[in-house]
């Protein structure tokens, strides 16, 4: 029986190198159907024969019939997605044709798209909008929840008309709440009860231009009809004269403000009140105010020791700045002046972009100045903002900063020139540049 496929027998099997031949050349070099380019294999035994085969073989699968698998087939027509191993009937082992992963195959990678950069500043401005929006507005609510706005200036009786512009009447107390014995000891503050008024000064902003003025705290004033703080119970004035400071003492700020009104005709639109401790702590926030310090001092009351020249105060030798009276021949007067002087150096050193913009300066002066202050319940931030930024203008020339006028004194207290303060209220009463010069 013969064993060998059909069409396969020794008469066809011809002078074959590598069949049994004895032929002493191989036989040509077989193109492989997988690595055939484009051209049908040529039969490596002489040609087709039947069944589909080449010399007899059953014809095997072929991996480039039409209906395969991606283009190529799997040999039966209708099998996997076209183009399946479609490279190697192209002769490429990883594909040439539509679908292969070679060029020109569905794997090839073009070239690289230029990046969209207007697309990409577009949205990194986007992000960078909505994130400043995020923490203006959290910042904000932070802030405006620290004021203490405990001040209700409804219960001031007979004000006068408010005119144009805003004045703030601004106060620093000798409060010594918050402090420990060796905070007392350490910025000198003694140890007295209560709080009283060291500093009172009046800022106007306006369209003119903003004025500072100082009111001395032995100003001799009259305490008129007034309505208690706490009780509610009007007390009919008696034509009474003390020291400006004394008002306060008696009946806390709603008292203070409604005296300075009575004396002046000016309408006070805002109060705010910072202590002992908060002034300190404010200074020593912002990294220290630098001032230069005209004539140097010293006293043992306030525990100031200063050379003449320009230094940077930290928060305990600020407060000595401020406070100190005894070493000057006018005490009162050349107090108030460095109290104008200092604060508004404070209020530049504040609104510099260095403290601004760096927020490991910021939040840390904002919380210090916005713990210590009390202020009017009607006192919303942007007035904060509006009353620093006037007095930085002030410090910057851009202002005018003066004692209230003085003609002489009763009693070891100030008395003021009635003449000059009628001028000056009615100059900031309609918002006119200040032609008025104080002492």
């Amino acid at each position: 029986m013969n064993e060998w496929p059909e069409g396969w027998s020794n008469d066809s099997r011809g002078d074959r190198y590598g069949r049994g031949s004895a032929g002493a050349q191989p036989e040509g070099a077989r193109v492989m159907r997988q690595v055939r380019r484009g051209e049908p294999s040529a039969p490596p035994y002489g040609g087709p024969q039947q069944g589909g085969g080449y010399g007899g073989v059953p014809q095997q699968p072929s991996y480039g019939n039409a209906g395969g698998y991606n283009g190529g087939g799997y040999d039966d027509g209708g099998g996997y997605n076209d183009g399946y191993d479609n490279g190697y009937n192209t002769g490429q082992v990883y594909g040439g044709g539509p679908g292969g992963g070679g060029p020109g195959g569905e794997y090839e990678r073009g070239p690289r798209r230029a990046p969209n950069w207007r697309k990409r500043i577009k949205w990194t401005a986007i992000v960078v909008l909505s994130v400043v929006i995020v923490t203006s507005v959290s910042t904000y609510f932070w802030a405006d929840s620290k004021l203490h706005r405990d001040v209700d200036l409804s219960k001031v009786i007979d004000r006068p008309s408010a005119g144009d512009g805003t004045n703030y009447l601004i106060v620093g107390s000798d409060s010594r709440q918050g402090l420990s014995d060796a905070q007392k000891k350490e910025l000198h503050t003694g140890s007295a009860e209560g709080k009283r008024t060291d500093s009172m000064m009046i800022l106007h902003v306006g369209d003119s231009g903003d004025t500072l003025i100082s009111l001395p705290r032995d100003s001799n004033v009259e305490i008129p009809s007034y309505q208690g703080s706490t009780s509610g119970k009007v007390y009919k004035g008696t034509g009474r004269q003390t020291k400006l400071n004394a008002a306060y003492a008696e009946d806390g700020p709603t008292l203070l403000v409604r005296t300075v009104e009575y004396n002046t005709g000016l309408h006070i639109d805002h109060y705010v009140e910072i202590g002992f401790a908060g002034f300190a702590n404010i200074v020593d926030a912002v990294g220290g105010v630098t001032i230069d310090i005209d004539k140097g001092f010293k006293d043992k009351y306030s525990g100031a020791d200063f050379k003449a020249g320009k230094q940077t105060l930290n928060g305990e030798e600020a407060l000595a700045f401020v406070r100190t009276r005894h070493a000057f021949a006018a005490s009162d007067l050349q107090r108030t002046k460095n109290q104008q002087k200092f604060l508004a150096a404070l209020a530049h050193q504040v609104a510099t972009p260095g403290t601004i913009l760096n927020p490991f300066k910021l939040y840390p002066t904002l919380g210090a100045g916005l713990d210590s202050l009390t202020v009017d319940k009607d006192m919303s931030l942007w007035d904060l903002g509006s009353m620093f930024f006037a007095m930085k203008d002030v410090n910057g020339g851009n202002g005018v900063s003066m004692n209230m006028p003085i003609s002489g004194s009763t009693g070891g207290n100030l008395v003021w020139d009635k003449a000059k303060v009628k001028t000056l209220v009615d100059e900031l009463n309609n918002d006119q540049k200040v032609t008025v010069s104080g002492n």
